[in-house]
């Protein structure tokens, strides 16, 4: 089955002329599809915890820090959360070209939700987004994968690479647009800006795929369908069942749905939600020991994933607070808008991506092994919180402090991310089965979902603790735990199986 499978794809990559800087033209339709995914996606992630806390009089929702962080933590932890289901759904229903369509409606419809006024409107808008992102996200990535031949490993990395360029070019102009529109104009102007965006990326993506060769085509036996629609039918009848009693026994006040306790669903839901994952892998009996194996490293990757993302999503929480209420923005007699720091790290990624890639190619076998990739990407992400938690103590006397600290900041962590999160990408395709790649990419975004939860609850721990501690602890477990991994590499690289 597996070489079946690989041969399917390999004649996918064969189909496809390298057109697009050395690549397969499919590879440019993905790239721009993420392009407009990733500017509504940054785009609304720049100015939501800004719009939450905002004056009522300044068109915002008056929500404290602590309430507001909370929210913003559920949301974009949600957003990749929602890739799990995402990735099933494509893999035994759909398939992936339908899910990224389907998921870029719902993305598009979500945002421009949001544009209108009222908090009903807030919460309907963003479960909209984190359902679109669900079935979008995973499924671009696998398919960029799609496109290359089991041998092309390096050219792969070197594609992921371009591909995350996309990735950050829409990063770094949606803060600018819609962060501008949203500060200085009107929140929902802004969040309007993000939903056009997302219908340009539909547009561009169903007219591209006739390029994509077979990549992302959905091929199941009849049998296999019937099975995967009564999963489905299942697990939506105990998602209502869930659903109804947590809000019987709200409305019942037997346990109100309070911070606390939902705090205390989603901690339990991210040691369950996994661990069923991988129990089921590891009872597949049609797998191999070497791919058992593989999954064992999926596993630590997820692990190191959600400790990264945990520190590195705090971009949008405890960064934007401290530019808000610690940095002199005023340049040249105008006042920065708080968004526009966010753009930051996408712009040192479209500067550096292309060189890091290029590191890559010309290392081949010579490079650091995936496993060490992420060690040095924590170290680094780390040192930047070493370098904020210094910046948080001058500003602790009163003065704000240069922009320069945090310029410096967001460029040290672009060079751990680029040496963590495309690599992960390229990783998760090389060592899933292709019957469990887009599950096991919605587990690799799964520690991302857990990492932005984790940065949306220390919003609410600056607000309580001084910023230079909070800081400095981070900077300890981020570095700490790189430096294990580093130490510990090659024997992680051996379970890997011979994938680089």
């Amino acid at each position: 089955m597996a070489t079946i499978a690989e041969e399917k794809t390999s004649s996918s990559a064969m189909a496809n002329e390298a057109q697009f800087f050395g690549h397969p033209r499919g590879l440019s339709v993905l790239f721009f599809t993420e392009f407009w995914e990733r500017f509504s996606f940054y785009g609304l992630r720049a100015i939501l915890l800004l719009f939450m806390t905002a004056p009522a009089a300044a068109s915002g929702m008056a929500f404290d820090t602590t309430t507001a962080g909370f929210i913003y933590g559920v949301y974009t932890s949600m957003a990749y959360l929602a890739s799990v289901p995402g990735g099933w759904i494509a893999d035994h229903l759909i398939g992936q070209r339908k899910a990224i369509f389907y998921g870029g409606i719902l993305i598009a419809a979500g945002n421009l939700t949001l544009a209108l006024h009222g908090m009903q409107f807030l919460f309907l808008g963003l479960g909209l987004v984190v359902l679109g992102t669900g079935l979008l996200k995973p499924n671009v990535s696998a398919i960029v994968g799609g496109l290359y031949s089991p041998d092309e490993s390096a050219r792969r990395d070197s594609g992921f690479s371009i591909f995350y360029m996309g990735i950050n070019l829409g990063a770094f102009v949606a803060p600018l647009i819609v962060g501008g529109l949203g500060e200085n104009v009107n929140w929902h102007l802004g969040f309007l800006a993000s939903g056009v965006g997302m219908i340009l990326g539909i547009i561009w993506f169903r007219f591209g795929t006739k390029h994509l060769g077979t990549a992302g085509e959905f091929q199941a036996t009849p049998e296999a369908f019937a099975k995967a629609k009564r999963t489905l039918l299942l697990g939506l009848v105990g998602l209502v069942v869930v659903v109804a009693l947590a809000a019987a026994l709200h409305f019942s006040s037997i346990l109100p749905l309070t911070v606390d306790v939902m705090k205390n669903v989603f901690n339990v839901g991210y040691l369950v939600i996994p661990g069923a994952f991988f129990a089921v892998v590891f009872a597949d009996k049609t797998l191999t020991i070497v791919e058992k194996k593989r999954f064992v490293v999926i596993a630590i990757f997820f692990l190191l994933s959600a400790i990264f993302w945990g520190s590195f999503e705090q971009a949008g929480t405890t960064f934007t607070l401290f530019a808000r209420d610690y940095t002199n923005r005023e340049i040249f007699g105008t006042l920065l808008p708080v968004s526009y720091f966010q753009s930051l790290n996408a712009m040192f990624i479209v500067i550096f991506a292309a060189v890091f890639a290029l590191i890559w190619m010309k290392l081949g076998d010579r490079q650091p092994s995936s496993p060490l990739k992420f060690g040095i990407g924590l170290i680094l992400v780390g040192v930047g919180f070493w370098i904020l938690s210094v910046a948080a103590g001058i500003a602790a006397s009163g003065t704000k402090v240069t922009p320069l600290w945090l310029v410096s900041v967001y460029l040290i962590h672009t060079f751990g991310e680029l040496c963590l999160s495309p690599v992960g990408l390229s990783s998760i395709t090389k060592l899933a089965p292709t019957r469990y790649v887009s599950q096991a990419m919605g587990i690799w975004f799964l520690g991302a979902s857990l990492g932005n939860y984790i940065a949306g609850q220390a919003a609410g721990y600056i607000e309580h603790f001084p910023a230079s501690e909070v800081f400095f602890i981070v900077f300890c477990i981020a570095s700490g735990v790189g430096v294990f991994i580093a130490l510990v590499s090659k024997p992680i690289a051996k379970l890997m199986g011979g994938v680089k």
